[in-house]
C-alpha cells in the first residue's frame, strides 16, 4: 500500500507498520503536550522549591548558633542593662554634683595635700550624660598623692583623673619631699530627658 492510499476513516485496514507509527506518533504528541502543558510547570515549581530549601538551610546554619545560645544571650543582656543601670545611678544629678565637688577638695586634704588650684571648667554634654572637667593643682608629699587618686577611686561616684604631671618643687635631690601635682579631675552627672541630645 502507498501512502496516498491510506484513508484515515478506515484505519484498521491500514497494514500494521502504518498503525504502530501512528499510534507512537500519537503517543509522542501527547507526552510532548503533556510535558510543555503540565511537568515543565512543575519542574519549575520543583527547582523553586529546592532553591528555597537551600536559602532557608543556609539561614538555619546561620541562626541556629545564635538561636542555640538565646538564652544565654538573654541573661548577658539583662546583666549588662543591670551593670548600665548600676553606673547610671553612680553619676549624680545636677543638685549632687556640688557636693561631689566638695566629695574631691575633701578627699585631697585628707590625704594630706595642699591645693593650690581647684577650677572647675565648663559641662561637656555627652549623649546621656554631661562631663564636668575640674583642673586641680596640689602640693605635698608622692605618698599623700597615692592616697588622694585611691580616695578618687573610692568615692560612690565616678570620678577619673586624667593629664597627670607631677613636678618636685624644692630641693632636685630630697625624693620624698614637697612635690606639684597638676591633673584634670573628671566628674559626671546624667542628663535629665530635655537636655539629651
Amino acid at each position: 500500500m502507498d501512502l496516498d492510499e491510506l484513508d484515515i476513516n478506515r484505519i484498521g485496514e491500514w497494514p500494521l507498520i502504518a498503525k504502530v507509527v501512528l499510534i507512537v506518533s500519537g503517543c509522542g504528541l501527547l507526552g510532548i503536550g503533556w510535558y510543555q502543558g503540565v511537568t515543565s510547570h512543575q519542574l519549575e515549581r520543583l527547582s523553586s522549591a529546592r532553591q528555597q530549601e537551600l536559602d532557608l538551610r543556609q539561614r538555619l546554619e546561620r541562626k541556629q548558633p545564635k538561636a542555640a545560645n538565646l538564652e544565654a544571650y538573654r541573661r548577658q543582656r539583662a546583666e549588662l542593662e543591670a551593670s548600665f543601670g548600676t553606673l547610671l545611678r553612680q553619676l549624680p544629678d545636677e543638685t549632687e554634683v556640688a557636693s561631689l565637688l566638695v566629695d574631691v577638695s575633701q578627699t585631697g586634704r585628707a590625704a594630706g595635700l595642699e591645693f593650690e588650684l581647684f577650677q572647675p571648667a565648663a559641662e561637656s554634654i555627652q549623649d546621656f550624660y554631661a562631663e564636668l572637667p575640674i583642673r586641680v593643682r596640689v602640693r605635698g608629699r608622692y605618698h599623700a598623692f597615692a592616697t588622694f587618686i585611691s580616695g578618687l577611686a573610692s568615692l560612690p561616684r565616678i570620678v577619673t583623673v586624667h593629664d597627670i604631671k607631677i613636678e618636685r618643687t624644692q630641693r632636685p635631690d630630697a625624693a620624698l619631699g614637697p612635690m606639684s601635682l597638676s591633673a584634670t579631675v573628671r566628674t559626671y552627672r546624667a542628663l535629665a530627658e530635655p537636655e539629651a541630645r
